[in-house]
């Protein structure tokens, strides 16, 4: 007879029984790096939940959740669209408003119908209610955007729990204590608003125990980047600098429209953002964009910057990367008009050296919009490159939330080795994906994970300790090409070259 166990839950030592053991180990742990592409955007909707992360894979999810498009700058749809176009594929979209805003409803007889999500996306929603068969009524409610469903009862009662039942409808029935008999008829919902322009404390929200809304509603979505669409708002970058730090996310931000560069420049200063990497400021100078559903509007940078790196691989940058849909900027007009101004050496000397990026044509590379920098508000240079804000919270997030397997394990020289496997194997692959790079030909990270780090005092009391060195790649800003030319220069050539 064989008796099969996990390792680790029979006693080897106290056997009696004269048979067959076998002991299930299992393999070696390894760890899978976290999602690096995720994009969280807090703004404005015409529809759907406040204060709700939803999930959004691009604008025929975004149209069905949140309807359509607003001609604003605070508009989460236009925010996606903009980062689509980039690259970006993977959203958590939270809806904020200032508390203004109202419910479409609507009357059939005597029910009413009320919109289930504030905004005037409400107003465009039909409900009509026809006989079937069987002496049931159908009640279809519609919008454009937001999608069809139909509803059957007998009573009002019946097709009113239809509703509740159905996690995605668009209304709710509220049936008077004397229902009235079932008639055909048909309703467009009214009244719906979508409220004015949030303000700064309900971008930022509430970071509760039980609820969080705002910026704060984005905690553990996994979001590698956040944006909180059209905020200018200075005073609340400290605020963005520390969810960023604390959540492992890149928050990408801008000045407010047309703001000079001196004004940023002293503003950055004033602001108190140069001591951590969590924060990429983007100038004021604002983009055009031709919208689909709006036309030509003046959007923030930071809608382009967040798409960007939303679509880039952590090890990279955004200086010099083209980007799209871009039409023209405050600086340089419109390109329909023939207007080219470009920034001076100067004017950007003061923005770099302020650690603000800027979008800008041309670029290094060619006739192009790019960003300029790359860069984040810290004012250290080793860590002031897009690629040191993205890997570290890359390798910080994996790490964290993948060697948490070793926790309530015993503590002993196997441990040790298998920390040591789990650690090296993931680095090794980020090497082999091109994440980390030779250089000289040396490997880019170490592990140490042994007796030497992890004395007899300390493991006594449940420590373990496992220090990781990587080295990651720079990124190239200055290439300078040493050329001799002349009549007099002697080349040696090689046979073949």
């Amino acid at each position: 007879m064989v008796k099969i166990y996990q390792a680790g839950s029979l006693n080897t030592m106290a056997l009696t029984v004269p048979a067959m053991y076998v002991q299930i180990v299992q393999p070696q742990t390894v760890i899978n790096g976290v999602s690096s592409n995720r994009l969280g955007v807090v703004g404005t909707a015409s529809w759907g939940a406040v204060g709700k992360p939803v999930i959004i894979g691009g604008m025929g999810d975004y149209l069905a959740a949140f309807g359509t498009k607003q001609a604003l700058a605070t508009n989460i749809g236009v925010a996606v669209n903009v980062a689509l176009l980039q690259g970006a594929s993977d959203f958590r979209c939270v809806r904020v408003t200032d508390g203004t805003d109202k419910a479409a409803t609507g009357t059939l007889g005597t029910v009413g119908l009320t919109a289930v999500c504030t905004g005037a996306a409400g107003n465009a929603i039909t409900a009509t209610l026809v006989a079937g068969s069987g002496g049931n009524y159908v009640l279809t409610v519609s919008h454009a955007a937001l999608g069809t469903s139909s509803y059957t009862g007998m009573t009002w009662a019946a097709i009113a729990a239809a509703l509740v039942a159905d996690a995605s409808a668009l209304v709710v029935a509220t049936v008077p204590s004397t229902a009235p008999a079932l008639a055909a008829g048909t309703v467009t919902l009214s009244g719906g608003a979508d409220g004015g322009t949030p303000t700064t404390a309900q971008f930022l929200g509430t970071d509760g125990t039980a609820t969080r809304t705002g910026m704060y509603a984005l905690r553990n979505t996994g979001c590698a980047i956040g944006l909180l669409a059209g905020l200018t708002d200075t005073s609340s970058w400290t605020s963005q600098q520390a969810y960023g730090l604390g959540e492992g996310t890149y928050m990408v931000t801008s000045f407010g429209s047309g703001t000079p560069v001196a004004n940023a420049v002293s503003g950055i200063a004033s602001a108190g953002v140069s001591g951590s990497y969590s924060l990429k400021a983007m100038h004021g100078d604002w983009l055009y964009w031709n919208d689909d559903t709006n036309g030509v509007m003046l959007l923030p940078p930071s809608f382009w910057a967040a798409g960007e790196l939303a679509s880039l691989s952590p090890e990279q940058s955004t200086l010099n990367k083209q980007l799209s849909g871009i039409v023209g900027s405050q600086k340089s007009g419109l390109v329909s008009t023939g207007q080219a101004l470009t920034y001076s050496d100067a004017e950007l000397t003061a923005l770099f050296g302020a650690g603000i990026d800027v979008i800008a044509n041309p670029s290094p590379g060619g006739s192009y919009w790019s960003c300029r920098l790359g860069q984040n508000t810290s004012s250290s240079a080793s860590v002031s490159g897009d690629n040191y804000t993205r890997l570290t919270n890359y390798l910080g997030e994996t790490l964290g939330t993948g060697m948490g397997t070793y926790i309530g394990q015993v503590i002993n020289d196997s441990l040790f080795a298998d920390v040591r496997a789990t650690l090296l194997g993931f680095l090794k692959g980020m090497l082999d994906a091109g994440m980390l790079g030779l250089y000289g030909g040396a490997i880019p990270y170490t592990v140490v994970c042994d007796t030497s780090n992890n004395t007899q005092d300390r493991t006594a009391l449940g420590y373990l300790q496992a220090d990781v060195a990587v080295r990651y790649m720079g990124i190239v800003k200055f290439f300078i090409v040493n050329l001799q030319g002349g009549t007099t220069v002697t080349v040696t050539t090689s046979s073949g070259s």
